[in-house]
């Protein structure tokens, strides 16, 4: 049995598929919990069901960035795995790069079936695992004093703290690494007409940035602030048809 249908076999989609739903349980829970205490409190009943309604609605788009993840890694990891980390707590750009650099330690050339092995996923899906779940760790133990300065310091008129400070410039340095590997390939290579392949990732990461820009642009300033919501699976997508031109062109 080759390794992709073990990890598509019934038993492994048994076991992720209980973990979901069981998650998407409490979900439930919560939600009913919470819609019974708004009514204990006396918030309005119409503007609560508004809320539930628009919150379903403008999750739909965002969900297929996550659904394109899913399709991206189960090429390589199978589906019930990526489906499990992209449905309960992993995050589209985490999943990728860890699972990226987790199988080059492991000595493939890159995520894909043609190279894993039961130890390589193995050591992926611990990875996966384990360097993003300090979060949920961590919060058991500092969340509520994190909260209480949060809310001691919502009301000095400043700027954000040393957290938001620090998430920007985390976000910058991973996407300038990400953005720096593409422009050495594109150098290394000779150019785009020498070696067109490596150009296809600045031509990508260049499309989705306009993209964004654009969201950011209606979103702030001609008042379309429900575009927030959509603002990343529709960059991916235009990340994507612009991957999908480049390569019918070049």
């Amino acid at each position: 049995m080759g390794i992709l249908k073990q990890l598509n076999s019934a038993p492994v989609y048994l076991i992720c598929g209980g973990i979901i739903a069981f998650v998407a349980v409490l979900c439930v829970v919560f939600m009913v919990r919470a819609y019974r205490a708004g009514l204990a409190i006396g918030m309005d009943r119409t503007r609560m069901k508004r809320a539930i309604t628009s919150s379903a609605t403008f999750s739909l788009l965002p969900s297929v960035g996550i659904l394109l993840g899913v399709i991206a890694l189960s090429g390589s990891l199978g589906t019930p795995w990526p489906w499990l980390r992209l449905s309960v707590i992993g995050a589209l750009h985490y999943e990728t790069q860890v699972a990226q650099a987790a199988a080059e330690q492991v000595g493939m050339s890159t995520l894909s079936a043609a190279e894993m092995t039961p130890s390589g996923f193995a050591t992926i899906a611990l990875l996966m695992s384990v360097c993003i779940m300090w979060g949920m760790v961590l919060s058991v133990f500092f969340n509520k004093r994190y909260t209480r300065k949060l809310g001691a310091g919502s009301g000095n008129g400043g700027g954000g703290g040393f957290g938001d400070m620090a998430m920007t410039a985390m976000f910058i340095g991973l996407v300038s690494a990400y953005i720096g590997s593409y422009v050495g390939g594109f150098v290394s290579g000779g150019g785009m007409f020498a070696f067109a392949g490596d150009w296809t990732p600045l031509a990508v990461a260049g499309a989705a940035c306009l993209a964004m820009a654009g969201f950011v642009y209606l979103s702030e300033k001609k008042g379309m602030a429900w575009l927030d919501s959509f603002s990343i699976a529709g960059s991916m997508i235009v990340g994507m048809a612009a991957a999908v031109a480049v390569g019918l062109v070049f």
